[in-house]
């Protein structure tokens, strides 16, 4: 094995042990684009463990500024590490920008300097971040041709992030961060004192409900990008995004009790999702190929 083939490896290894169900729904890749995803992940994965691990938040903020350092060596052709080795060759292959990657960095180290928003436009720039960017950096991966494709896959994103959001209400609250716009918590007569003590009212409710309606729409766009990719390659933002919303359609099920309850999918669950989701994706493609 080359120093290159090894740093792929690694990268895969990350990706296998770290991912869990993210690793099933890359399996549907095309090998190469498959690998590549595996960089993108461990490099996602560098930046939270970098936030991640215990230590002061000036700690932290060295540590992403390490990074920042090795992403600018690494496209300047001067990258160490094996997971920026193999970033490297991702980058160049697939033409994916470094400010793509700069902004996951941004977005990591946000978590150690806010932990409140004032409204949506705020809250929607950290999503874009955390989870947009790496979006587009799978869209790079998979191949497209029509721009339009950049704002389906943002959109996508932001769903799944937004959902993320609803989901973990009360175990970010454990961290001392607060996700859920201030200005709506105001709108709805809801207040932080009340989130605190872990009031579930009709002011609480309705909040939550609004929350989900918004992630509901960029799900409705973001499901959108996958006409815009090739059939080999739908079946990986098909069933993340499928995963992500039965978990939204949970938290509506409970009533948006996201507090008392912690939302989730059985492991059967998200077999059958992951299953369903990649049978009707190839479909069309065993179908032409068949004829």
């Amino acid at each position: 094995m080359t120093a290159l083939d090894l740093a792929y490896e690694e990268c895969r290894s990350i990706t296998q042990r770290e991912a869990k169900n993210f690793y099933y729904a890359f399996l549907t890749l095309p090998a190469a684009r498959r690998r590549a995803i595996y960089v993108a992940y461990a490099f996602c994965r560098y930046c939270d463990d970098s936030v991640d691990r215990l230590g002061s938040t000036d700690e932290k903020i060295s540590a992403l500024g390490g990074l920042q350092q090795e992403l600018e060596r690494t496209y300047l052709g001067h990258a160490v590490d094996p997971v920026f080795s193999a970033l490297a060759d991702v980058a160049e292959r697939y033409d994916i920008p470094q400010e793509y990657f700069q902004e996951v960095i941004s977005g990591v180290e946000c978590d150690l300097i806010k932990d409140r928003y004032e409204d949506f436009d705020q809250l929607r720039r950290y999503c874009y971040q955390v989870a947009s960017v790496v979006g587009l950096i799978c869209l790079q991966i998979f191949g497209y041709k029509d721009p339009a494709a950049k704002e389906r896959a943002i959109d996508l994103g932001l769903a799944m992030q937004l959902t993320n959001i609803a989901r973990d209400v009360r175990e970010d609250l454990e961290f001392g961060r607060i996700y859920l716009p201030q200005d709506e918590m105001a709108r709805f007569g809801y207040s932080e004192a009340e989130l605190q003590a872990g009031v579930v009212n009709q002011a609480f409710i309705q909040l939550m409900r609004h929350q989900a309606d918004r992630a509901k729409w960029y799900f409705r766009s973001g499901f959108q990008l996958l006409p815009y990719l090739s059939l080999r390659c739908r079946a990986c933002p098909a069933v993340l995004g499928q995963l992500y919303r039965k978990v939204l359609d949970r938290i509506e099920a409970s009533g948006y009790d996201v507090l008392n309850n912690r939302i989730s999918l059985s492991k059967p669950e998200k077999v059958r999702v992951t299953a369903q989701t990649w049978l009707s994706s190839v479909l069309p493609l065993l179908l032409t190929t068949r004829g």
